[in-house]
């Protein structure tokens, strides 16, 4: 069917997919069941298409000042979709932006792309988990089940080459590509996708988990705090309700019963708090737990501790990424590789040496990672608004330079110095494990990102990290290190995203979809 009006587009999205859905489901059922299905079951992702053929634009001012919104030239688009709950407001805009750019009608329909039964699960469906071995065995058989060679990161990575006959693609994921990380993120943040907000924090430190915990329920006990809920673990809600009385006694609830006491016009993608009627904290803390402040409009403030290392920050942000934030920065502990840094100096990083080698097959080495002017102005100023220095006293406690990020945790025992050798060479005035590698893939998936270390430790000049010193350290910096992250990123929110997504993330041919 060919629309000209989103709205109408999005809720035949809707139909097409929850008719999918529900075909699954209950097929799905009848197999737990014991019965035998006769055939291949099968339901499919609702597609969206443009097609045109002039590279003229038909844009209004407004959204001639976005780098998204349109495609790159003659031809035709086409993505695959899913979960239009979440995605609802999402999808409106991108709609919306297309039909305003190119003045041609979108075409919605069923895809051949097929569903994988285990993406129709309600949050807390698990329902294979009762079957025998063998007739789980059987269930290829019976249903779609992922396919891996559906959900590669081509498009992302600018390698994706369409067949002859092809459409190109609309959106950097495909709707498999994007149910598979949903997945994933339940799984490694303990939290579900719909509590994510448009702005990320990534820490490596659980120190500054504890602090944000802390604020977080003090922004519940405050009447004029914008943030109406936060959400750890478990997709446990503490919710602010509206009114100085209530304020002062936040209350601990469920996401079904939060998702009831908010307003229709808040149930978007990301305010809806609907997840579970059985929330509770878990036993045990995922791998990289997420918590969640969040605005009634989804512009609040995810933080995940990502722990150590890079191969962690790149699984986080590979999956986080779908949700298409608007920002994320990294907010951790470095070795300072200067002698005249401090200890609890900071340092914004300009640039990054990878040496984290998990991205050297998605992203070149020669791929620069470049500094963003607006998240670095952000940042900068964040740290002028909370430390309440100016010039040569913010310089003295703010160093911006380039920071190396490694995979070997012990470089500095390393017998030839090799590592010290390219660090100093690079003009590297930081070493972390995480910082380069989030940045990259923020480069990768055109998510605006940004990095502020804390120096922790300076291996060169015999200030290692000991137990005392650093329980210290950690009491003296961590609090004003989180402030500056979340005033940086509220900084951006007030700017406006239109100025955050930049052009300079964008490739020549790009994707129509933010």
């Amino acid at each position: 069917m060919r629309f000209t009006d989103p709205a109408a587009a999005l809720a035949q999205t809707r139909l097409i997919y929850d008719n999918s859905i529900a075909h699954l489901r209950q097929a799905m059922q009848r197999y737990v069941a014991g019965e035998d299905l006769p055939g291949h079951v099968r339901g499919c992702y609702p597609f969206v298409r443009v097609q045109t053929d002039t590279v003229t634009r038909q844009s209004s001012s407004e959204s001639s000042r976005l780098s998204y919104g349109f495609v790159a030239g003659p031809g035709r688009f086409e993505t695959t979709l899913t979960r239009p709950d979440l995605y609802a407001k999402y999808y409106l805009e991108q709609f919306t932006l297309l039909l305003d750019n190119h003045g041609m009608a979108l075409e919605v329909g069923t895809s051949n792309q097929p569903i994988p039964v285990h993406f129709s699960f309600a949050e807390d469906g698990h329902v294979e988990g009762s079957l025998s071995p063998q007739r789980r065995q059987l269930m290829r058989d019976v249903f779609d089940l992922p396919d891996l060679a559906a959900m590669d990161d081509g498009i992302a990575n600018g390698t994706h080459a369409p067949h002859p006959g092809e459409p190109q693609p609309l959106s950097l994921f495909t709707a498999p590509r994007v149910d598979y990380s949903l997945q994933r993120l339940r799984h490694y943040t303990g939290t579900a996708p719909e509590h994510f907000q448009n702005f990320v924090l990534f820490t490596n430190y659980q120190f500054y988990i504890d602090e944000f915990v802390r604020l977080g329920h003090e922004a519940m006990q405050d009447a004029a705090s914008d943030y109406v809920a936060f959400v750890e673990p478990g997709n446990v809600v503490t919710q602010k309700v509206a009114g100085i009385a209530s304020a002062l006694n936040p209350t601990v609830v469920t996401a079904s019963e939060a998702r009831q006491s908010m307003t229709s016009e808040n149930l978007d993608r990301h305010a809806s708090l609907a997840m579970t009627a059985n929330s509770k904290a878990p036993p045990r803390l995922p791998q990289m737990p997420a918590y969640h402040l969040v605005r009634a409009d989804g512009s609040g403030i995810s933080m995940v501790n990502i722990g150590v290392g890079p191969a962690n920050a790149k699984t986080i942000t590979d999956h986080i990424a779908v949700l298409r934030p608007h920002a994320w920065i990294m907010l951790g502990h470095c070795a300072g590789l200067r002698s005249s840094q401090q200890l609890g100096d900071y340092v914004l990083a300009h640039g990054y040496v990878r040496e984290d080698h998990v991205l050297d097959e998605e992203l070149p080495l020669w791929v620069p990672i470049p500094a963003l002017a607006e998240v670095q102005v952000a940042l900068a100023s964040a740290v002028t608004q909370v430390t309440q220095l100016q010039g040569l006293e913010l310089k003295r406690i703010m160093r911006t330079g380039t920071v190396a990020s490694t995979d070997n945790r012990n470089w500095e025992l390393l017998p030839d110095n090799g590592p010290q050798r390219r660090f100093s060479q690079s003009r590297a005035v930081a070493l972390d494990m995480e910082s380069a590698t989030i940045a990259a893939n923020g480069f990768r998936f055109r998510v605006p990102y940004g990095t502020l270390l804390c120096v922790s430790d300076k291996p060169l000049h015999g200030e290692i990290k000991l137990p005392g010193m650093a329980n210290h350290f950690y009491r003296e910096r961590v609090d004003q290190h989180l402030r500056i992250g979340i005033r940086a990123l509220e900084l951006l929110r007030e700017q406006g995203i239109d100025q955050l997504h930049s052009r300079k993330l964008r490739s020549f041919a790009e994707v129509a979809f933010q």
